[in-house]
């Protein structure tokens, strides 16, 4: 057990108050915000203990949502999209109000249904600087915007590049209704070896091809 401060223990777990949910070390748990008219704060706890009083309290360390850093949520940001800070904090265990999960952005990409606690993370981030690691993400399109997974792109059959419908002058709808899809370079070509087979639904669901390799600042150095 690791050593404590005189007149407090480690715990193993806590339980959230009027639930039975059990919290341990390692845990994502959505804390209640100050301001009752945002959402809850979610965090990863590091360290769960007790003092004398038994007055729980859990050392975290904060996951921060794209608008509350410095460079602003993007538009390539998913709307469930969290990035894990430097930012560590000691606080009541009471002010947990539930539990949820922190997925990698791959395996987010790959959940069937997500839910109200699913969320992904993919950068961590520098509380003080506003920097991330990486701070260079592939991108897609004829944009060169990194992959937002709440946004539907098609793969071009001929350069297997992936696109936005809106960028290809389609609407969702239609993109939708696509059996085979050429970008406006590709249907230009005159490509006899083109390929009949479908294509799918995200830039995830299969690996990219590696012969382009865009990269974007995410944030300043």
């Amino acid at each position: 057990m690791a050593k404590t401060k005189p007149g407090k223990k480690d715990l193993d777990s806590y339980t959230i108050k009027g639930t039975n949910k059990v919290v341990k070390v390692g845990d994502c748990v959505l804390m209640r915000p100050s301001d009752s008219d945002k959402p809850p704060y979610v965090a990863r706890v590091e360290k769960i203990e007790a003092d004398h009083r038994n007055n729980v309290r859990v050392r975290v360390r904060w996951y921060y949502r794209p608008e509350e850093s410095i460079g602003g949520r993007r538009q390539f940001h998913g709307a469930k999209e969290l990035f894990l800070s430097d930012h560590y904090d000691v606080q009541s265990a009471h002010t947990i109000e539930g539990k949820c999960t922190v997925h990698s952005f791959k395996n987010y990409t790959k959940l069937e249904n997500v839910g109200a606690e699913d969320y992904f993370c993919r950068f961590e981030y520098k509380a003080a600087t506003g920097g991330f690691t990486p701070d260079r993400v592939a991108v897609y399109c004829k944009c060169e915007m990194p992959y937002n997974p709440d946004d539907l792109m098609v793969q071009c059959e001929g350069c297997k590049d992936w696109f936005h419908p809106s960028c290809m002058g389609m609407s969702i709808e239609q993109a939708k209704k696509l059996d085979h899809f050429l970008c406006s370079d590709c249907n230009s070509e005159d490509d006899a070896k083109r390929s009949l087979n479908g294509y799918p639904a995200s830039p995830i669901s299969e690996p990219k091809v590696e012969k382009k390799h865009h990269c974007l600042v995410v944030a300043p150095a």
